[in-house]
Parts: structure tokens; C-alpha cells; sequence
């Protein structure tokens, strides 16, 4: 495991340690970790947490993604994110964000993407058993292309859709889905998951993460897949 995911995993278990002492935040985390030995050596490793508090009409959300694959020594896949929303309700379906992510992707072709966005969002299903939730905006993103260093800036459309439905009492799916488009590239990410309760704390999730760019650089895949059976601790 490289220096950047140990420190990720040191700091995302520091965050979980010191959120009892704040009862309002409520979140979960993830984490998958596959090791062969034999014929082919092969390790993967992925994290992520997810955190939100809600006070009076804000709503403040955190995530941390990190992603480590290597086969018989080789590096094949390495990525590392964080992303940040403040919302602020405007009435019981709607309200106001603001947001950031960045991401560093070793095998995209950008050495980074950063990004600031604003907008509006609004709920159009909020029941027990459905969540149906969308949002847009427009804000601004820098990238650097890994082959040449080149900067890219500029302005963005963002677009989120969130969807969550309980199948069972103890089985639900999730899908989030986050499109980033400017003149120079466009981002786009969708995560689905399927999670079975063991406990009230615990669950597998079995998930497909897909993620496109529209123009990467030279001889690069515009497309890229994850799959991951991951052990979930809701907190």
C-alpha cells in the first residue's frame, strides 16, 4: 500500500474516531482489500467515507475515495479524491449548494482535476423507502494534463442525480450520478451499488463504478470501469 493510501486510511480513521464526540454527524464508510498469491501476485485496495451534519437549514457533506491496484508489481490503478457540499434549504424539496472536488487519477492522462461549483437542487421523491434527488449549477475547474503538464481552465456546467430505494428491509440500491462539462473536457461519473444489511451497522455492497472523460489526453481510454464487493459501516 503506497504512502498516499496509508495516509488516507490513517486520516479517514482518525475522522471516524472524533465524530461520536459530535453526534449530529452521521455517515459510513467503506473499505474492499483483495490479495493473491500464487501464479500471479495481485493486490487491490479501495476506501471511502462519506459524512454529513445538518444544522438548523445547512446540511455540510464530506467524502474521501481512495483506489490502489497492482499485479505482480506493477501499478494499474491508483486515485485519490475529496469532495465537499454545503447546502442551504430554501424550503422542505429545495435548496441551494455549493460544492468542491478534486481528484488525482495516475492513469486518466490528468495529474489532477479541481473544481468549484454553485447551484440549485431539489428533491422530487424524499419518502422513507425512496430518496430521488437532483441538482445544477455552474462553477469553474482546473486540470493538468499528466503527459505535458499543460493547465486547463475553465467554466463548467455541473449536474447531479441521486437515487436511493429500499428493494427489502434489508436490501437497497444507490445510484449517484455527476456530470462536470466544459469546452475542453467533459466528466462523467456514475456509481451504483446494491448494499444487504447483516446488522444495523454493518453491510456488503456490491458496486459498478463507471467514469468517462470526453477528451483525454492522446492514446488514452476515454472510459473507465470498477468493480467492488466492499464492507459498509454506517455510523
Amino acid at each position: 500500500m503506497t504512502r498516499h493510501l496509508s495516509t488516507i486510511v490513517l486520516a479517514a480513521c482518525a475522522l471516524v474516531a472524533s465524530l461520536p464526540a459530535a453526534a449530529q454527524w452521521k455517515g459510513k464508510g467503506e473499505a474492499g482489500i483483495v490479495f493473491s498469491r500464487g501464479n500471479s501476485d495481485t493486490d487491490t485496495a479501495n476506501i471511502k467515507l462519506d459524512t454529513s451534519r445538518e444544522i438548523d437549514r445547512w446540511k455540510h457533506g464530506f467524502g474521501i475515495a481512495a483506489l490502489r491496484a497492482s499485479s505482480d508489481g506493477d501499478k494499474t490503478a491508483e486515485r485519490y479524491g475529496a469532495g465537499w457540499q454545503s447546502d442551504y434549504k430554501l424550503n422542505e424539496r429545495a435548496f441551494w449548494f455549493g460544492g468542491l472536488r478534486y481528484e488525482q487519477d495516475e492513469f486518466s492522462g490528468f495529474d489532477y482535476q479541481a473544481s468549484a461549483s454553485t447551484g440549485f437542487g431539489y428533491k422530487f421523491v424524499d419518502t422513507d423507502r425512496t430518496k430521488f434527488s437532483g441538482q445544477a449549477g455552474v462553477g469553474y475547474r482546473r486540470s493538468e494534463l499528466t503527459p505535458t503538464g499543460e493547465i486547463d481552465k475553465e467554466a463548467i456546467f455541473r449536474g447531479d442525480l441521486k437515487f436511493e430505494h429500499a428493494l427489502t428491509e434489508n436490501t437497497k440500491i444507490i445510484d449517484a450520478f455527476i456530470v462536470e462539462a466544459g469546452s475542453d473536457n467533459t466528466f462523467l461519473s456514475n456509481i451504483l451499488a446494491l448494499q444487504v444489511k447483516m446488522s444495523d451497522k454493518f453491510a456488503l455492497s456490491l458496486g459498478l463504478d463507471v467514469r468517462h472523460n470526453t477528451d483525454p489526453p492522446a492514446g488514452l481510454k476515454k472510459t473507465d470501469t470498477l468493480t467492488t464487493v466492499n464492507l459498509v459501516y454506517a455510523f
